[in-house]
Parts: structure tokens; sequence; C-alpha cells
């Protein structure tokens, strides 16, 4: 339970946008949008340890960002190893486990290598798991998981008719964390751009209209504290929620 008593989300994701708008404002290049970003992140990270959110996911860089002018993508790339490098101790000793989520092998090797390392160090951690998404697409994953199920019914090591959702899931990059209950949206924007598309089926979604530079550590506070008053029915009617409630219930720890 979160605080008033509410409901705290188990998965929280987050897209951190409008860093470089928040620097163009100011007359700053878009590269210190981005470290003004990164303290945002530690922010982000430390609070959601402290109210007790398990699963944390940031869309550090997607694969639309490959498009963008060499030098910002160049400055993010350093900009991840140098997260890497100066939070691991941090990151250690408050139990985060850090994850990967998208296609790793396409970020340039030193990159590489330091979120590796960074993976490796902290891979004891039990308290909260926080998964960088690189160089990450919804619709590719799910293409990519939809290839490798059909390479394996061609195989013979599937039938087309036990393929589900779970099985699915498993094939994806994202097949270790449970689906997403509240989704945050930085800069004003009204869409998830390709963001956890299949885990976020029944999320709260949440669009902020500050840059994320700007991002506090109460913002995600008020913003799960809002999530937790909402009732979520997955399609059922509240009626039909109560009702499977109390089914819920064991009848052997009923009073007879």
């Amino acid at each position: 339970m979160g605080q008033n008593g509410h409901h705290l989300p188990k998965h929280v994701a987050i897209i951190m946008d409008g860093n470089g708008r928040w620097a163009s404002s100011r007359g700053l290049a878009r590269a210190e949008g981005h470290a003004e970003g990164a303290r945002a992140v530690r922010d982000a990270v430390e609070t959601a340890t402290r109210i007790g959110i398990p699963y944390l996911t940031l869309y550090a860089f997607s694969v639309a960002n490959w498009a963008r002018p060499r030098g910002e993508v160049e400055a993010l790339m350093r900009l991840l190893v140098e997260f890497a490098k100066s939070e691991r101790a941090e990151l250690r000793q408050n139990g985060i486990r850090v994850n990967v989520i998208g296609a790793l092998e396409d970020l340039p090797t030193v990159t590489r290598h330091a979120v590796e390392d960074l993976m490796a160090y902290t891979k004891d951690g039990d308290r909260m798991v926080l998964t960088l998404a690189l160089s990450y697409g919804g619709k590719k994953d799910i293409v990519e998981a939809a290839r490798t199920l059909a390479v394996k019914a061609r195989a013979g090591l599937v039938l087309p008719e036990e393929i589900d959702e779970r099985s699915l899931q498993l094939h994806m990059t994202t097949h270790s964390l449970p689906d997403v209950d509240l989704l945050i949206r930085t800069g004003g924007e009204t869409r998830v751009s390709d963001f956890l598309l299949f885990e976020s089926a029944y999320a709260e979604l949440l669009f902020l209209p500050i840059m994320w530079p700007d991002f506090r550590p109460e913002t995600l506070v008020q913003a799960v504290d809002h999530s937790g008053k909402k009732e979520r029915r997955f399609g059922l009617t509240p009626e039909q929620l109560a009702k499977k409630n109390l089914q819920a219930f064991d009848p052997f720890d009923q009073p007879s």
C-alpha cells in the first residue's frame, strides 16, 4: 500500500521527453538538456526506490532516436557511459538491479560495455529492477518475438495453436517484467511513441506538461498517488470486479 492507503503500482514506466526543448527555451545546446535530464533520472530512481516501487522502466533511447543529429546521439551515448560509471556504486548499495530491453548490441562498443558492466555489477540487487530501454521499439520487439516463434513452429518445436499472449511475451526482451501499471510521459505530448505497447495494454496513462528536466521527486509521488485512486477493471464492470474479488478468497479461510 502507498500513501493515503492507495495501492502502489508494481511497474512504473516513464517516457522522458522534453530535454531538448527545455534546453532550447533557455538558449542552451540540446546536449545540455540531456545532461540536466540525467539529474532527473537520479531523482526518479531514488524516489521510486524510497516509496517501494519494485519495477521502474525508463525510455532512454528509442530505435527512432538513431535518426537524430549525430552530435546529439554521440552526446547521449556519452551520458549513458557516465551514468553507468558514476551511479554504479549507489545503485548496488541501494539494492537496485539494472536491466536492459531493446537491442543492446546496436550501441557503440564503449557504451555497450559500460552498460553490460553495470548490469553485472548490480545483478544481485533485490530491492528494485531499473530497466533501461535502449535502441528499443515496441513494434520491433513484438515482430522479433513473432519471428522467433514462427521459426520454432516451422521446426516443429511449437504448435501454432499453442501460441498465446504468454508464449509471445516470453520471446520479447521484456519477458522478465510484469505488465505496466502506470505509464508517465513528460513533455506535453499525448502519445506513447512505440513504448511498451504490448505491456501497457491496461496501464494507467499520465501525460504531464512539464519537460523531463523539471521532473522532481514530488512529481513521481503525486503521479503514483493519482494512479492509486483509479480502479483497474481489465474490461469488467464494477459489479463483476467486486464479485471476482470476493471469489478470490479461499473458502477454507472463511469462518464456518
